[in-house]
C-alpha cells in the first residue's frame, strides 16, 4: 500500500488557515488525478483542491473544520486499482463558450441566460444516485432556495452536479421548481462561512477605525446613454466585448484621483502613502456574497481593456475560480447597488483604502436644464470617504469631478478625439 498525504496547500500570503467548505467526494471514493476534491474557504476566496493522484481517498478533515495550511486533509491510496466496471473519465465537455458576464451598467458577475445543459448520450439508467445531487450542488442548491426536481442531472448515474445546478440557475429555472417557502414555523441554522466572517470583521472594523463621512451628489446619464446607443454595436463587433457604464466611471474615477490624489491614497502607521496608479476595485456579487477583483493600473487602460478585464474578473468570481490575488491591492473601490434597485446607500470603505464610489439606479426624473424642466435619466452618485486624510473639499471637488466627466463624455473622456475612432481603437 503506497499513501499519498494531500496537505492543505497556501491560498495566498498572509493566508494561515482555511475552512473545509464541500468535500466533492465521500471516504472510499476512488477519485482521479486531477478531479477536484474538495472546496475550501480562506479569508479572501474559495478555492478548489485537485487530486495529486489517482487511488482511494481517505478524509481526514470534515466539512466545516478549519484547518492550517500545510496540513493533512486526507490520504490517496495509490496503489489501489480503479474498481471493476468503472471505466476512466471521459474528457470533460468543453465549457459553453462565456459571455456577456457582466450585467449592461451593473459591475455583478450576472450570466446570460443560456439553454439548460444538455442530457448525456443515450438514456441514464436508473439508480439510487439519479436526481441526487453532489455535496456542492446541494449547497448551492439550499442557499438559492431551489430544487432539483427540474435539474437535469448529467453526472455519472444522472446525479445532479454543481455545474448542472449553475447552469439551471441561470437558464431560469421554472418557478414551480422553486422551494415552497412559509406556512411552518421552522428555522435553518447555518454556519457563517470564513469569507463571510472575514467580510464581517472587516466591515465593523472600518466603523470602528475610520472617520468615514458620505457626500452625495448626482448625474444626468443622457449624455452616456445616448453615447452608448451610437456606438455600442461596432463597439461589441469590434472588440467581442459589450460597452457597459462601469468603463466609462471607472476611467472618469481614474482621472478624478489624478486630480485629487488623497481619494487614492491610504493610512500606514502616522504616514500617508500615495499611489502613482489606480488598481481600482469594482465590487461584484458572487454566489459565495460580495467580492471585489481588481483592475490593476486602470489609468492606463482604454474603455474596451476596462470592459474586459471586468468581464474577465466577473466570470471568475461567478464560477468561483478568483484567487486572492485578483482581490489584493486595490487603491479605490466603485460598487454599484443599482443593479439591486438601490436609490441611494452610504457604501462602506474597503481598508486600508479611503474612499469608495457608489453607484446607484437610474431613474427618470424631472431636472431643470438651462431654465427649463425636462424629464432625464439620474442617477445618485456616493462617494465615502475617510475623514481623516480626505478632506472635504477634495471629496466633493473628486465627486463634482467624476459628474462632470460623465456628464461631458466626449469633450473630458475623449479628450475632444473623435469618439468613434477612440472606442474602436483607431
Amino acid at each position: 500500500m503506497s499513501m499519498l498525504e494531500m496537505k492543505v496547500p497556501s491560498p495566498g500570503e498572509s493566508i494561515s488557515e482555511v475552512e473545509i467548505a464541500t468535500w466533492l467526494v465521500s471516504d472510499g471514493d476512488y477519485v482521479e488525478k486531477d478531479q477536484t476534491i474538495a472546496e475550501v474557504d480562506s479569508d479572501k476566496a474559495t478555492l478548489e483542491l485537485p487530486a495529486e493522484q489517482a487511488g482511494i481517498i481517505t478524509l481526514k478533515a470534515a466539512e466545516g473544520d478549519v484547518v492550517k495550511v500545510g496540513q493533512v486533509v486526507c490520504l490517496i491510496d495509490t496503489s489501489a486499482e480503479r474498481p471493476a466496471g468503472s471505466a476512466a473519465p471521459a474528457a470533460e465537455a468543453p465549457k459553453a463558450e462565456e459571455k456577456a458576464a457582466v450585467k449592461e451598467a451593473a459591475p455583478v458577475a450576472t450570466p446570460e441566460k443560456t439553454s439548460a445543459p444538455a442530457p448525456n448520450p443515450g438514456p441514464v439508467s436508473d439508480s439510487y444516485a439519479k436526481g441526487t445531487p453532489s455535496p456542492a450542488a446541494s449547497k448551492i442548491m439550499a442557499e438559492n432556495g431551489v430544487s432539483g426536481a427540474k435539474i437535469n442531472g448529467t453526472g455519472k448515474d444522472g446525479r445532479i452536479t454543481k455545474q448542472d445546478v449553475v447552469a439551471a440557475m441561470a437558464a431560469g429555472i421554472p418557478a414551480d421548481a422553486a422551494q415552497g417557502w412559509g406556512g411552518t414555523r421552522d428555522q435553518n441554522r447555518e454556519k457563517m462561512s470564513m469569507l463571510r466572517r472575514k467580510i464581517a470583521e472587516r466591515l465593523v472594523s472600518v466603523k470602528n477605525e475610520t472617520a468615514m463621512l458620505t457626500t452625495f451628489n448626482e448625474v444626468d446619464m443622457k449624455p452616456i446613454m445616448d453615447l452608448r446607443t451610437k456606438y455600442k454595436d461596432q463597439f461589441a463587433k469590434f472588440h467581442d466585448v459589450n460597452l457597459g457604464f462601469m468603463s466609462f466611471f471607472t476611467k472618469a474615477v481614474t482621472e478624478a484621483l489624478n486630480l485629487f490624489p488623497a481619494v487614492n491614497a491610504q493610512i500606514d502607521g502616522n504616514e500617508m502613502v500615495f499611489h502613482n496608479y489606480a488598481d481600482i476595485g469594482i465590487a461584484v456579487s458572487s454566489p459565495k456574497g460580495l467580492m471585489v477583483p481588481v483592475v490593476r493600473n486602470a489609468e492606463q487602460m482604454s474603455l474596451a481593456e476596462i470592459e474586459k478585464e471586468i468581464k474577465r474578473l466577473a466570470i471568475k468570481a461567478r464560477d468561483g475560480k478568483i484567487t486572492p490575488e485578483d482581490m489584493t491591492g486595490g487603491t479605490f473601490t466603485i460598487t454599484n447597488g443599482g443593479v439591486f434597485g438601490s436609490m441611494m446607500s452610504t457604501p462602506i470603505i474597503n481598508p486600508p483604502q479611503s474612499a469608495i464610489l457608489g453607484m446607484h439606479n437610474i431613474i427618470e426624473r424631472p431636472v431643470a436644464i438651462d431654465g427649463k424642466v425636462e424629464i432625464r435619466p439620474m442617477m445618485y452618485l456616493a462617494l465615502s470617504y475617510d475623514h481623516r486624510i480626505i478632506d472635504g473639499k477634495e471629496s466633493v471637488g473628486f465627486l463634482v469631478k467624476v459628474k462632470e466627466m460623465i456628464e461631458n463624455p466626449e469633450r473630458i473622456i475623449f479628450g475632444g478625439k473623435d469618439p468613434y475612432a477612440v472606442l474602436l481603437g483607431l
